[in-house]
């Protein structure tokens, strides 16, 4: 009987800094979701700019953008604009000084360094593999256009947002802003279009978004906080504990006394 005494004696005080290491443990802000931002800012002679949001939820992507002066028409149809997710390059943008052979414009292989392989099509439907890639019919169109859809994201793209090396290009310049070399010259992609057709006209590196995860605290607009309840969950353990280090003290004492 001493013994088991003694064997509480000693359990009771590790017991007690255990539970008070647990509830000092911070809860995980994590909601299981991710967020990617881009500002699209213009290559080429673009006059075109535009946003894009990629909402991860698991390996679902909703990927909503919104993109306004690029070309208008191809061929006196409205223009298609194929776009894509690059991944696993430098994870940047290219300079000017990717037109290796000075016609002016930075095609897509001469910058793929800076952005590299397609890793996802942002098409309107169907197909979001690289296969898809320069398939017009399923590229946004116009000068102008919002886009937004949902869709399951590939491993190699989802690997390569996290390492911040997504980066998001619009295809697709106004031949009359290009040098005559250019104009002339057939797409470094598909020979059968022009040069300007599938030529960078956008580009944005995806970054994390700080608003991915849910903020401990109370948020600017008005969202409420779970510190209170923490703060009463932690005092309810404090009075727990001293009543559970009284008992260690009244069990100490009779031990002493059956001694």
């Amino acid at each position: 009987m001493k013994q088991r005494s003694k064997a509480l004696l000693l359990l009771a005080p590790a017991a007690a800094v255990g539970a008070i290491a647990f509830a000092t443990q911070p809860a995980s802000a994590s909601t299981g979701s991710s967020s990617y931002q881009a500002t699209l800012k213009a290559l080429n002679h673009s006059s075109g700019s535009g946003s894009v949001t990629v909402q991860l939820n698991g390996n679902q992507a909703t990927v909503t953008e919104h993109v306004s002066g690029l070309a208008a028409t191809f061929s006196g149809n409205p223009y298609p604009h194929v776009q894509h997710i690059h991944i696993n390059g430098k994870g940047q943008c290219p300079t000017t000084a990717a037109d290796k052979n000075g016609d002016g414009v930075v095609s897509t292989t001469e910058g793929a360094p800076a952005y590299g392989p397609i890793g996802t099509t942002l098409s309107k439907s169907g197909d979001t593999s690289p296969k898809a890639g320069t398939t017009l019919t399923v590229a946004p169109s116009g000068a102008s256009y919002d886009y937004s859809r949902t869709f399951t994201l590939d491993s190699a793209t989802m690997s390569a947002l996290t390492a911040g090396k997504g980066v998001v290009v619009v295809h697709g310049l106004d031949p009359a802003t290009l040098s005559k070399e250019a104009q002339a010259a057939k797409s470094d992609l598909v020979p059968s279009l022009p040069l300007a057709a599938t030529s960078p006209a956008l580009c944005g590196v995806l970054t994390s978004s700080q608003m991915s995860t849910t903020p401990m605290g109370s948020s600017p607009t008005g969202g409420g906080s779970t510190a209170g309840l923490q703060d009463e969950g932690l005092l309810a353990l404090g009075g727990g504990l001293l009543l559970a280090a009284g008992g260690v003290f009244a069990a100490r004492r009779r031990f002493a006394t059956e001694s």
